[in-house]
Order: structure tokens, then C-alpha cells, then sequence
């Protein structure tokens, strides 16, 4: 178990009541996501790293073995707020660039807006990235009673400044609205805990509690205290060695956060959800193997994200692992319905699993789509057990861990067809392209991508605007430019 400076802290504070508050009849929410973690960067999967908190979390609850998300962070957190796929919003291209005035459209409701109505106090933590250049498209007006953390998609784990990847420098880091210079010089991770376990320690248990903790961890830059790169030095890759560690310093933040729901009797009515954005990107310590590809990619590596969930209560079935399948817009019905609400009028592209999740029965989604690209025309549809593949999926290697005895230049990642099909089942590393022993079935799927390319709307993909320089707001990413 960790034992840290918050473990202590909510010790001290839990010594303070004398008596338990009854929990509220709604189940509390507790939403959680790591960016960038890789299939194989759990200990529930891979025993090298040292997670033992989502272990037991993750054993003891449901491990959703075929949970999907996007390629890359924007547009997966377009999926858990909106419930649509992000070529229905506008967001399938790339991410939210720092200097664009992109954003998720504001006619969108929320979850956080729609559980609001059902009487749930709402909190956010971590990471936006999903548009800030007005006001009206940042976390508090979008349906979050609070918000602290940062509004773009990367940033230094200490200083809290942006300037890799941009032409301008600028500090990002918000308690409210309101710049937040108490965070300068502590690791996000630690900031986000302490947040996280003030909200906890001072809601009101008469009613439910919606709190989204998006992690900064495990995004680049590679970047965690001494203490946790020192657990993995056995490991001569730097960047394997670093973001292994910052593996573990998440798991302990995920410690102490449900050290103090236990204590104060959350976890008596509670549902943890835990889920990764994209996949790990193996050129910067991250590794989905066996899985083909990465962040960025349309392969399994990509977007085959490592996820569970954990109630004590809720879940009628539990300590297993569900074969399901499970997209990252299924969240947005599946916690409104959990959470007392009735998602089967709304018009999103998210299906209600209640059964699959609480009480282990099948999913009822047969397909989904991976994404279509609007600015490179490259798309993928499962259907059933089938994969179609059409354009270019990104680099398509496998990718051992760092340190293995597996040799992977043995592996043929040479230039893949225009169009290809996989068998996810029977091939769930997509080793084998079936499209030529099966015409027939291809263009069946290709007609039925068609008809979801119909739906799609144009790509949101403005120029950087030079009005966003930190230089106009005192050296601070600021809405107000657009």
C-alpha cells in the first residue's frame, strides 16, 4: 500500500467525524482517465509494472476487455462529455492545437449538464482539451460546478508552462476560472490529488457527487519525482524507465483518493470508472504490445484502451473480465441511466450498457466507428468480429516493451493496401488481412462506411491564431480571443 503525505491528511480529517452521514440514494460517480496509458502499461496486464491499486481495483470489479477509444485525447474527451462520435462534432481531426480557436461546439448538453438536472453536484480535475478560446467553451460553463487544472493538452508537470509544440510561452493552470499560481512547482499528479480529496472531504453526502478526474499523467513530457523513475531502474531505457513511473505515481494517486471515499463512506454507494484516452505512444516510454500500433494509429494499439470498473455495491457480478464491446461514447447513456436519468430520447451515438456493466450481460453494440479522417482520407468500422481499414492507419508496427527479449525488427510492419479487413477475434493483433479471400464481406462494410461517412460533418481545423499569445494575458493561455 502507499503510504503518503495524503493518506495521512485524510487520516486526520476522517478523525474529525463522529458520525457517518447517510450516503445519497443516487450513487456517486467517480469518472477517471490517464492519458496516453498504453494496453500494456497496467499491472493487470503486464506484472512488470507496478500498479497494485488498479489492480485490485480492476480484479475486483469488471476489466473491460474490448473498451474503445479514439486515437488521441481531444477527441476520445469529445466522447465521454458528448456521447456522439467526434466526426458528428466536428473534432476527427487531430487534437485541439493551443493556438486554435476550436473547441467542442457549444449547442452540445453535456454529461456533466445532464446529471446537474438529476441533482448532482459536478467536479472536474485535471485535463480540459477540448477548446478554451471564449470562455463559454471551458469546464465551469460547461456544466462543472468546479474546475481545477489546465485547459490545453500538454504542459512541464511542475512549472505548469506550454511552449513544446507552440510558438508562444505561457503558463496554463486554473482553479475556477481564475489563474492558479499555487500549483507552480509541484507535480500535477500531487496538485490533482489533493483537489480531488478536498472536493471529497467537503461535499455534501445528501446528494451525488459527479467528480472527472482526467489525469495529466501519463502524457508527455516524461517527468516524475526521483521516488517512482528509482522503482524501475532495472529498466536501461530512459524513457520506458521515467514513464513506468509515472505509471505508479498515478496508482498511488488512485490510493489515496479511494483511501478517503472508503473512510468517509463514498464507496458505499459509488461506481469507478476508469479508462485510458488513447493508446500509449511508443516512441515516448508508452507500449500497447502485443497490440499493433499506437497513439495516433486506427490499429488496436491506438484505440483499444485499458479500462475497468469498480463499485462494492453495485455491480452484481464482479472479479471477472467482460469480452464485451465498448466504445467511449457508451459511458455518456450508461452513467446518465445508472445515475437515475433516461438517455433513450437523446440523440447521440452512445448506447446504454446498465446491463453489460452492472450486471455482466452482453453488450448490446455489434459496431462502431474508429474514426473518419476529414483531412487525410483514412476511416475504420468494426462490425461484429470484422475490422475494415480503409486509407492510411498511421505507423503500423508492433512494438515489445523496451528491455524484452522479443525481438521485434523480426516484425513485418512494411506499407499496408488502401484496404484491408481483420478478424479482431481470431487475429487481435491484426497480423492477418483477410480483404482478399473476402470481396463479398468487404464491400458490404465499405458500403456500410459510406453511409456513416454520409453523417459525418466537416472537420474543425482553423489556423493558429496569433491572438492567443500568452503576451496579451500577462503570460497566461487565456480564453478571450475568439
Amino acid at each position: 500500500m502507499a503510504m503518503t503525505l495524503y493518506t495521512v491528511l485524510a487520516a486526520v480529517v476522517v478523525s474529525c467525524f463522529t458520525s457517518t452521514v447517510a450516503a445519497a440514494d443516487k450513487p456517486h460517480i467517480v469518472f477517471i482517465v490517464a492519458d496516453d496509458l498504453g494496453w500494456n502499461d497496467v499491472g493487470w496486464i503486464n506484472p512488470d509494472i507496478q500498479t497494485p491499486t488498479l489492480d485490485r481495483l480492476a480484479r475486483d470489479g469488471v476489466i473491460l476487455n474490448s473498451s474503445y477509444v479514439l486515437p488521441l485525447c481531444s477527441p476520445s474527451r469529445n466522447c465521454f462529455m458528448s456521447g456522439k462520435f467526434p466526426y458528428h462534432t466536428g473534432l476527427q481531426d487531430n487534437v485541439v492545437f493551443i493556438e486554435q480557436p476550436k473547441y467542442m461546439p457549444a449547442d452540445i448538453i453535456t454529461i456533466p449538464q445532464r446529471l446537474k438536472t438529476l441533482g448532482y453536484d459536478t467536479h472536474m480535475v485535471g485535463k480540459w482539451h477540448l477548446g478554451f478560446c471564449n470562455l463559454k467553451y471551458t469546464p465551469t460553463y460547461r456544466g462543472f460546478d468546479t474546475f481545477m487544472g489546465y485547459y490545453a493538452g500538454m504542459e512541464d508537470y511542475f512549472t505548469h508552462v506550454r511552449d513544446e509544440l507552440a510558438d508562444y510561452y505561457g503558463y496554463d493552470f486554473r482553479n475556477m476560472t481564475e489563474v492558479y499560481k499555487d500549483a507552480q512547482g509541484e507535480y500535477s499528479t500531487y496538485v490533482f490529488v489533493k483537489r480531488a480529496i478536498d472536493i471529497i472531504m467537503n461535499h455534501d453526502k445528501s446528494k451525488p457527487m459527479y467528480l472527472y478526474l482526467p489525469f495529466q499523467a501519463v502524457h508527455g513530457p516524461l517527468q516524475v519525482p526521483a521516488k517512482y523513475s528509482d522503482r524501475y531502474s532495472h529498466i536501461h531505457d530512459l524513457d520506458r524507465m521515467v514513464y513506468s513511473g509515472m505509471v505508479s505515481a498515478l496508482d498511488d494517486a488512485v490510493y489515496n483518493i479511494t483511501t478517503v471515499l472508503e473512510d468517509l463512506g463514498f464507496m458505499d454507494n459509488l461506481l469507478l470508472v476508469f479508462t485510458t484516452d488513447n493508446g500509449g505512444l511508443p516512441f515516448a516510454g508508452g507500449n500497447n504490445w502485443p497490440l499493433r500500433g499506437g497513439k495516433t494509429t486506427l490499429w488496436e494499439g491506438g484505440t483499444r484502451g485499458a479500462g475497468f470498473v469498480y463499485s462494492k455495491t453495485l455491480l452484481k457480478k464482479r472479479g471477472y473480465t467482460h469480452p464485451g464491446m465498448f466504445h467511449a461514447v457508451d459511458w455518456y447513456p450508461t452513467l446518465l441511466d445508472i445515475a437515475g436519468g433516461d438517455s433513450s430520447k437523446l440523440d447521440i451515438d452512445g448506447m446504454s450498457q446498465v446491463d453489460m456493466i452492472l450486471n455482466g450481460g452482453s453488450s448490446i453494440r455489434n459496431e462502431f466507428v474508429y474514426n473518419i479522417y476529414d483531412d487525410h482520407y483514412a476511416a475504420a468500422l468494426r462490425w461484429g468480429d470484422l475490422k475494415l481499414i480503409v486509407g492510411d492507419p498511421g505507423y503500423a508496427g508492433w512494438y515489445p516493451p523496451a528491455g524484452s527479449d522479443i525481438d521485434g525488427s523480426a516484425m513485418d510492419d512494411s506499407p499496408s493496401d488502401s484496404v484491408m479487413l481483420f478478424n479482431i477475434r481470431a487475429d487481435p493483433t491484426e497480423h492477418h488481412d483477410i480483404s482478399k479471400d473476402n470481396p463479398t464481406l468487404v464491400n458490404f462494410l465499405l458500403q456500410m462506411l459510406a453511409l456513416k461517412n454520409a453523417t459525418r460533418v466537416p472537420a474543425m481545423d482553423p489556423p493558429s491564431d496569433p491572438r492567443s499569445n500568452p503576451v496579451n494575458f500577462n503570460g497566461v493561455w487565456s480564453p478571450g480571443w475568439c
